[in-house]
């Protein structure tokens, strides 16, 4: 059972929360867009949110500013956060801008708000579930996403809450987290994503 429970650890790692949310978005709204545009939009968003910081959390692991991807311990956050915000960053500001695709624009906003308060969270020595956080952010995009383009997925989105909780219960099974910071991080992630809809949704 443990096994099964760390594999949604490693299957809902923050890292692969962005490529979630864009093949989500685009299963729901591909009627407005060409399969060649989505594609580069997916490549893009491959190579910023995971490929790139894969290889920087490589290097970090190597050079011993980390102990492994999952970060464990709150000091070494710091590094991986700023890079997440500053590879975010980029992606709204270069391609998935609020004029080509609002809806992403602003959960990726979101995410760089969840990302930016984890980090002060870090400078008090305060940790937050980023496992949570992700999943959070991930949720709220998607139930909202499915609003917006009037899509009726019940069973999708009662499955993804059902991960919700496998992804809270690996996090505690492994020992990584106290059930106050997997609420702290899960909140961190829902309230820029609820108050981000005024916005789009």
């Amino acid at each position: 059972m443990q096994k099964i429970l760390a594999f949604f650890s490693y299957l809902f790692h923050p890292i692969f929360i962005s490529v979630y949310a864009t093949v989500f978005y685009f299963l729901v709204a591909d009627r407005y867009y060409v399969y060649e545009a989505i594609y580069l939009y997916l490549i893009q968003v491959l190579l910023i949110t995971v490929f790139i910081p894969l290889a920087c959390f490589y290097l970090l692991v190597m050079l011993g500013k980390i102990d492994s991807m999952m970060v464990t311990k709150v000091a070494q956050r710091k590094t991986p956060l700023v890079l997440h915000i500053v590879l975010l960053s980029t992606l709204i500001t270069k391609g998935i801008t609020k004029d080509v695709m609002p809806e992403l624009f602003y959960f990726f906003l979101g995410s760089i708000i969840s990302s930016m308060i984890a980090l002060i969270l870090v400078y008090f020595h305060k940790k937050a579930s980023l496992h949570m956080l992700g999943i959070a952010s991930l949720t709220v995009f998607c139930i909202s996403s499915c609003i917006h383009f009037q899509v009726r997925d019940v069973i999708f989105l009662a499955l993804l809450l059902f991960c919700n909780g496998l992804v809270g219960s690996s996090r505690l099974s492994m020992k990584a987290h106290s059930s106050k910071e997997l609420i702290l991080g899960y909140l961190i992630g829902l309230f820029p994503q609820l108050l981000l809809l005024f916005f789009w949704l």
